[in-house]
């Protein structure tokens, strides 16, 4: 299919199509047709994105152009200028305080692509991933070589500190000051660990990366076994990730090959091997030292903590432990600098955020964006809007363990700082947008359901509470519970955050409390009125007494 060069979207709610959206639209395209554009310009439509005061709304891709109000008799002039001439129309241009200023980018299931500002998924889909050269060719290993080259260890760490990144698996935590942890650490030996174990449901972002640019992920281990002291590195991935098991497998042996691994990389003293270990489907492996248990060949269970994995991690040796997305971004940092990095996103979050969008929507894939981006413009931009007949209800934001994102909060920048003033969480980037047909209590269910199969059972405040906490859902689901219960629950899932021995236990209370905060009122109606408001539990005739 050919990739267009650039795409127009039109507001297509009510009110914009009662002030002659429909009519702009045919406009449009007959004032391509008239400049021999049709072929090379899609025009496509988009919901009002909170700009309701300039309707109807053109967005111009992929300048990201934003136009509004524009009458049906301003298209052939728009055309005209800014797809034939390539001119601003500033007469057009609609005001911009509605808008976060981090619409840069678009993708849809029509094949349009415009160029996008990408970090993390620079080469994905661009270059051959089992071909070294390709990466080569486009400047790959290329900060590798300046690192050890003209930097110093903690120079590097510096720029790290300096340019804000901040870890990609849903905590946020300040990459160099963990990098910084490992390298004051006190110890011949150090590792350096990728967490590649995407289990999160519905998160996909990680396995992109491995299978499209399986040579990022070694570049950045690389650099971080320069700058803390390590030699030795492992990739702990999914087990049903085999595509890229193999690709990250044939990505060393040509690594080591090319002396991109191995022994005096780059001609400097700098020795640097990868092993790529393959996990066994156990959620729980996805926190850190679980996986750590895993990596050891024991049960994959959480360690207490103190002592952290930055000075007790693998074998009991000081070690870093990123994610996929965390690394990925780690070459573009050290090849463009701190600064350049940090003019993405805010202040506070630096950078981009590979997103998972899938749900009501009609649009699903991967996307990057800058952070700060809103929920609203994720979904009527990148998502293409709601389905016929759906409206926003809520949305997850991080898969299983995410929040319970209500629609009154979706313009709120997802950006760290945000959603924590917020009271909600960013998690893994796994974006599930529901309309108003979904059942929060059935939802909820489903959830607690995995966390209760998922527990490793070490604990007694994850392996109990989240059974307690399913029986008492699932009731309520049947119309069999009763108000002095949401009361518990909130007491359950309470303990669970707070004592539990890891994540898994601890993100198992959100969506319970999200549930309670948002959406109580439907949830009473299961046990007040024993009526399902969406019609999709389906409750029992009779009550049936509960011990």
């Amino acid at each position: 299919m050919k990739t267009k060069r650039a795409m127009i979207l039109v507001s297509n709610d009510p009110e914009s199509i009662r002030l002659g959206a429909n009519e702009l639209i045919h406009n449009l395209n007959e004032a391509l047709a008239t400049y021999n554009l049709q072929d090379e310009v899609d025009v496509s439509t988009i919901s009002d994105i909170n700009h309701s005061n300039v309707l109807p709304l053109v967005i111009v891709y992929p300048e990201a152009t934003v136009y509004g109000p524009v009458k049906a008799a301003d298209a052939r002039y728009l055309v005209e200028e800014q797809l034939y001439k390539g001119r601003v129309v500033t007469s057009l241009l609609a005001p911009p305080k509605q808008l976060t200023g981090q619409i840069g980018s678009l993708r849809t299931h029509k094949g349009y692509n415009p160029a996008e500002q990408r970090i993390v998924l620079e080469r994905a889909g661009r270059i051959d991933p089992d071909n070294i050269e390709e990466f080569i060719a486009a400047n790959g290993y290329e900060a590798l070589g300046k690192v050890l080259t003209e930097m110093t260890p903690d120079g590097v760490i510096d720029i790290i500190e300096h340019s804000g990144l901040q870890g990609r698996g849903g905590a946020g935590f300040p990459a160099g000051r963990k990098w910084r942890f490992v390298r004051a650490a006190k110890s011949k030996e150090k590792y350096i660990v990728c967490n590649a174990d995407e289990s999160e449901p519905g998160t996909f972002k990680d396995r992109i990366v491995l299978e499209g640019d399986p040579h990022l992920i070694i570049e950045a281990m690389a650099i971080a076994g320069y700058a803390l002291g390590a030699e030795e590195g492992y990739i702990y991935i999914r087990g049903e990730y085999g595509l890229a098991f193999r690709r990250l497998e044939k990505a060393i042996l040509q690594a080591k090959e090319f002396g991109f691994l191995g022994k005096n990389i780059f001609g400097t003293d700098f020795n640097f091997n990868i092993h790529v270990h393959a996990g066994a489907g156990a959620y729980v492996c996805g926190e850190e030292t679980a996986l750590l248990e895993s990596l050891e060949g024991k049960r994959g269970e959480p360690r207490s903590r103190p002592p952290y994995p930055v000075t007790n991690g693998l074998w009991n040796k000081p070690t870093l432990i990123n994610n996929v997305e965390t690394l990925a971004n780690i070459p573009p940092i050290l090849r463009h600098g701190a600064e350049w990095y940090r003019s993405f996103g805010t202040p506070s979050s630096p950078g981009t955020k590979v997103y998972t969008i899938m749900g009501n929507v009609n649009f699903s894939g991967v996307i990057e964006v800058p952070m700060g981006i809103t929920l609203r413009e994720v979904i009527n931009i990148y998502a293409k809007g709601m389905k016929p007949g759906s409206t926003l209800k809520l949305a997850q934001t991080g898969g299983s363990s995410g929040s319970v994102i209500p629609a009154a909060l979706q313009d709120t920048p997802m950006d760290f700082e945000s959603f924590r003033k917020a009271g909600v969480s960013l998690g893994s980037g796994a974006l599930l947008i529901c309309d108003q047909n979904t059942c929060i209590v059935d939802l909820v269910k489903v959830l607690l359901q995995f966390f209760r199969f998922e527990s490793c059972g070490k604990c007694t405040p994850c392996r109990v509470g989240s059974q307690r906490a399913y029986e008492i859902v699932e009731r309520i689901s049947q119309g069999q519970g009763r108000l002095e219960e949401l009361d518990q629950l909130l007491d359950v899932a309470g303990e669970m955050e707070r004592a539990s021995n890891c994540g898994l236990g601890q993100t198992a209370a959100t969506p319970i409390r999200d549930m309670l905060k948002y959406f109580r009122t439907e949830v009473e109606a299961h046990i007040r009125l024993r009526v399902c408001p969406t019609g999709v539990c389906e409750l029992t005739e009779e009550i049936e007494k509960v011990a």
